[in-house]
């Protein structure tokens, strides 16, 4: 008799990768309709991928070490103690942890439901899609280490926002009784459970945990030259098509409009942290005001489909609409903050 439990296992094998396919036939658009423009689209991309190289490198190697030796079960530990406590390593832990934004949902699940407060929780929910040791070291890459740090230091002040003000105002309507009825808990990174318990730094002495880095290190490469390849395009396509003008004219400049303007464009434009990085080089080539480019890289972050999923999939719409609120004020604070450094 066939085994049937396997047959959901190749299914979800044999779903499309609508980022491959959009690469390709952005790619094939290029081809038929600007011939003498594909070489030179390639080459960009090409070229691109070969200066991030070392960044990416770096990435896969960190998130494979931090998956293989089970450091993430030293989140728990920042959900232990006083409730201000709790707020402060939550935002800090959520700005460097290597968790994606669908892992949060069973490891959130289980917190709510043995009584963590939704102010520590809503500081790591805030924080945590912002910053990885793999999106700073893209970012470092791409747009300065400079940048990196201040985006790093942007996404703790916004887990501090919302953990401090969730906790303000705990007793009002807004966050009575928070969670859905039946909150969906399942996860869709595909990536198997981290390990429980104390570390083992030396990953390497036990085959599972060898095993394990090895997937994580494979998956996220895959995972990163993929997203990488069709915003590289895009950035190509971007700078050649996109007048430089109408970007300085919207987004560039100096005073608040860019920068709430960014806030505003971002939280509904981003699909991927990752992918957004050569964008936004692109458009800080073009005159995006440097200040508009930091909002949209913290209001997009936070709003990107699968952070904003993770809580959706858990809590009540206002508690979401909550969510969103210190999303944009963080990242219009965090805009004017960089504005006044750059």
């Amino acid at each position: 008799m066939a085994d049937t439990s396997l047959i959901p296992q190749r299914l979800s094998r044999l779903r499309p990768d609508w980022a491959w396919i959009a690469l390709g036939l952005i790619l094939l658009a290029v081809a038929v309709f600007e011939r003498a423009q594909f070489l030179p689209t390639l080459d960009f991309a090409t070229g691109a991928l070969a200066r991030t190289a070392p960044y990416i490198l770096f990435a896969v190697l960190a998130i494979g070490w931090l998956k293989a030796t089970g450091a993430e079960s030293l989140l728990a530990n920042a959900f232990e103690g006083r409730e201000v406590r709790m707020i402060l390593l939550a935002a800090l832990f959520g700005g460097l942890s290597p968790f994606c934004s669908c892992q949060v949902i069973p490891f959130i699940a289980a917190l709510l439901a043995v009584g963590a407060p939704l102010s520590a929780v809503m500081a790591f929910w805030l924080a945590s899609p912002l910053m990885d040791p793999a999106m700073f070291s893209i970012t470092a890459g791409t747009l300065g280490f400079d940048f990196a740090l201040a985006k790093t230091g942007s996404a703790v002040a916004l887990g501090l926002l919302g953990g401090f003000g969730t906790m303000l105002f705990k007793t009002s309507a807004i966050f009575a009784n928070p969670l859905r009825e039946k909150p969906a808990v399942g996860s869709c990174c595909g990536t198997k459970k981290p390990f429980s318990g104390k570390p083992v730094w030396q990953f390497w002495k036990e085959a599972d945990r060898r095993v394990t880095f090895r997937d994580n290190a494979l998956q996220n490469a895959v995972f990163l030259l993929k997203w990488l390849s069709l915003a590289y395009v895009l950035e190509a396509l971007m700078i050649r098509h996109v007048p430089a003008e109408m970007i300085a004219g919207v987004l560039g400049g100096d005073g608040i409009q860019p920068i709430l303007l960014g806030a505003f464009v971002g939280a509904p434009a981003y699909l991927n942290g990752y992918a957004a990085v050569p964008l936004v080089d692109a458009l800080l080539q073009q005159g995006m005001a440097p200040g508009a480019a930091m909002s949209f890289v913290i209001a997009g972050g936070v709003s990107s489909l699968p952070a904003a999923i993770a809580v959706w999939a858990l809590v009540k719409p206002r508690v979401f609409a909550a969510y969103m609120g210190f999303a944009v004020t963080g990242a219009m604070l965090a805009g004017l903050g960089w504005a006044a450094l750059a």
